[in-house]
């Protein structure tokens, strides 16, 4: 009588079990969902590189294996989550992840519901209005409204920049919660973007206090030369910000006494999201 090879699944050492065995199904299943685990992995390393990285610093910085991040990268590049760029060998979240968070940010309430408000603040301004959210040690653009002016501020939506050179990023570390706030403070990498960064750990202190003195921060040519801005924290019940709202002009076109003189408008808008985002 012949042996049905199929009755008993095929065992394979488990090596975490004291030479228990498992299914070879199981097996190859487990280590599926570890590379998807690792893919994920990736995927969150790339968010904290707004200008990119080569598949060497992505593995270094992953602690994988070179041949493994090289063969995960080129999968999430071939379906669309991470944008390969030849001329520099660095890769990029890609349109797919921007996709995907346009679909959160939505079912969340946040680019349909401020989206009127930052239109009523740029007729009044004349210039663009931009809503930010902390993402770790960057903020994240959410949504933002052109100003009617041929020259347009780049900070489109999904952009993800510095927390201590722009407005919207000194906003959101100084009405963060107690114990996010002194972290950030005393652990971001205040890396230079121009020579008018902040890259002094004492002056970017002083800088995070006057922020919560005067309930506004400035950024005046510190993330990109030519360009200033002016945010006020989005506070939810705490009064901790879960949000900031921004206005950013080019430094020919407004002064910075006259941009400042546009916070009450900012935080008159900002009342009115508290009031209707959903708060996190």
């Amino acid at each position: 009588m012949s042996v049905n090879q199929d009755t008993e699944p095929a065992l394979v050492a488990d090596d975490a079990g004291g030479g228990q065995k498992k299914p070879a199904r199981q097996a190859r299943e487990e280590s599926r969902t570890d590379m998807v685990g690792k893919a994920l992995g990736l995927l969150v390393l790339l968010g904290d590189e707004p200008r990119g990285a080569s598949a060497a610093e992505i593995s270094r910085r992953a602690d994988l294996p070179f041949s493994t991040t090289y063969r995960l990268l080129g999968s999430l590049t071939r379906d669309g989550f991470v944008d390969y760029e030849p001329d520099g060998r660095r890769y990029h979240l890609g349109l797919r992840v921007f996709q995907l968070g346009q679909r959160v940010s939505n079912h969340h309430g946040f680019a349909g519901t401020a989206l009127p408000i930052l239109r009523r603040v740029t007729e009044e301004s004349g210039e663009a209005t931009i809503l930010s959210v902390r993402d770790g040690v960057h903020h994240l653009t959410v949504n933002k409204v052109d100003g009617p002016q041929t020259f347009r501020v780049t900070s489109d939506p999904g952009h993800l920049g510095a927390l201590h050179t722009t407005s919207v990023g000194k906003a959101l570390v100084a009405f963060a919660d107690d114990a996010t706030r002194r972290q950030l403070v005393e652990e971001l990498e205040l890396e230079p973007l121009t020579e008018l960064s902040i890259t002094d750990r004492d002056a970017f202190r002083a800088e995070i206090e006057l922020v919560r003195k005067r309930g506004y921060a400035t950024m005046d040519e510190e993330n990109e030369l030519g360009m200033r801005a002016v945010a006020v924290p989005v506070l939810n019940s705490q009064g901790h910000a879960f949000a900031s709202l921004a206005t950013a002009v080019p430094v020919f076109r407004m002064s910075m006494e006259a941009l400042v003189a546009l916070v009450p408008l900012l935080q008159a808008a900002a009342s009115e999201l508290s009031a209707r985002l959903p708060q996190q």
